[in-house]
């Protein structure tokens, strides 16, 4: 099980990505209140430590028969407030501003966009972010302070850990034993208080060893690739276009938000995320339940190819009919933890607090000072936008109002 979004990032090769405004989830989701929350500090955090980022703004294009669908966006935004935490400073602005432009408007900014684009919602808070240097600027905080961070180090075990008062151990602490292998082979063994697991594709494990086997969290897994581009049909793009999501059975499209253009901080163009769900491994014992028969199976589908370019070249055609085919070339591939699978309808981010006495048994007395663990599920897509916010609700609601306490 890798551990951390950073190794996490650099494995599926994810750049550059761009910062969702907040537009397409349950107005009273996570997902949403995180995303907003998290753009604002995103943006702070970039300026405060010179990492590279633009806002330049994003169109969700419409036919006409998609109309409804834009009109519908741009209401739920009009409603929004800000969320938890938000600074006062900033309660007389909109949480997230959106205009609709008809097609004409649209092809003012985009002069390249089909015809049949009859109008399109626009986003001005979302941008775009270097995300490799984001991370770095992140390492050198949490080494700045005394932190650690381990690179090529699997959790191969954790275990919830009670003192035994009898033994005269120097442990006299709750909390949890966990158990790494570093390389190819250094083992290790450390005492938590508190355990943040964050491994994305393999966090439900960890809490899957734990566990009873009726009460075991399934993952699915969604590649998804992305394609770069050069030619014609794009003249001077400077925003990100969306297509409307194919809704289909899943009423929002909430699995995929279509083939889009994306930029990096350099100019260059990419289309994507498509979608191809993969099948892990499981054991003959478990073959209902998707385990860690091999959990690091997804690192074999890594490598982008041209199997899915010709959709996604008639995907990017519906709104951008001028692009030529032989400029497109396989680029990067990600897979996003999805807690539904190919039929599944909306699932938010997802929390799970444990403690050392939950898996004990009730003997055990959880003492004043509570030892979590909190275990983060499901954290795609707006996960890199949302990531500050997420930390803040880890230890703002959930470490500290545990404990009674208030960050000092």
């Amino acid at each position: 099980m890798q551990v951390g979004g950073l190794s996490l990032q650099r494995a599926t090769g994810l750049g550059v990505l761009s910062r969702e405004a907040g537009l397409y989830y349950p107005a009273d989701s996570l997902k949403t209140s995180l995303c907003i929350r998290g753009r604002h500090l995103m943006y702070e955090y970039c300026k405060g430590h010179n990492v590279p980022h633009k806002k330049i703004g994003k169109l969700v294009v419409a036919r006409a028969d998609q109309l409804s669908y834009i009109e519908g966006l741009h209401t739920k935004a009009r409603k929004m407030t800000w969320p938890l935490h938000t600074p006062s400073s900033l309660s007389n602005t909109l949480a997230l501003p959106t205009k609709l432009i008809s097609g004409e408007q649209v092809r003012e900014y985009e002069p390249d966009l089909s015809e049949s684009i009859t109008a399109a919602l626009w986003s001005p808070e979302t941008g775009i972010v270097d995300s490799h240097s984001l991370m770095e600027s992140l390492e050198t905080n949490i080494t700045d302070g005394g932190g650690e961070v381990a690179y090529q180090t699997r959790v191969v075990r954790v275990d919830p850990y009670k003192p035994d008062t009898s033994s005269g151990s120097s442990l006299n602490d709750s909390g949890w034993v966990v158990q790494t292998v570093t390389g190819e082979g250094e083992s290790d063994a450390l005492l938590a208080r508190t355990l943040i697991n964050s491994s994305g594709l393999a966090a439900h494990l960890i809490l899957n060893s734990l566990l009873p086997k009726e009460s075991r969290i399934p993952m699915y897994y969604g590649r998804g690739s992305y394609a770069s581009y050069r030619g014609p049909g794009v003249k001077n793009v400077t925003h990100l276009v969306y297509p409307c999501p194919d809704t289909g059975r899943t009423v929002h499209g909430f699995q995929s938000l279509g083939t889009h253009l994306t930029l990096d901080m350099q100019g260059k163009l990419k289309f994507g995320p498509d979608l191809d769900w993969l099948q892990p491994p499981t054991s003959q014992n478990d073959s209902d339940i998707i385990d860690d028969a091999d959990p690091d199976f997804w690192q074999h589908h890594l490598v982008p190819d041209e199997t899915r370019l010709a959709q996604m070249i008639d995907a990017v055609k519906q709104y951008l009919p001028g692009v030529d085919t032989e400029g497109f070339q396989p680029d990067y591939c990600g897979v996003r933890p999805k807690l539904v699978g190919p039929q599944g309808g909306f699932r938010d981010f997802e929390f799970h607090t444990h403690y050392p006495h939950s898996f004990l048994g009730p003997h055990m007395d959880p003492g004043r000072v509570r030892r979590p663990m909190i275990t983060l599920l499901g954290i795609e897509s707006p996960g890199l936008t949302s990531s500050l916010a997420i930390a803040e609700r880890v230890v703002e609601d959930i470490l500290c109002r545990d404990n009674g306490q208030a960050r000092k």
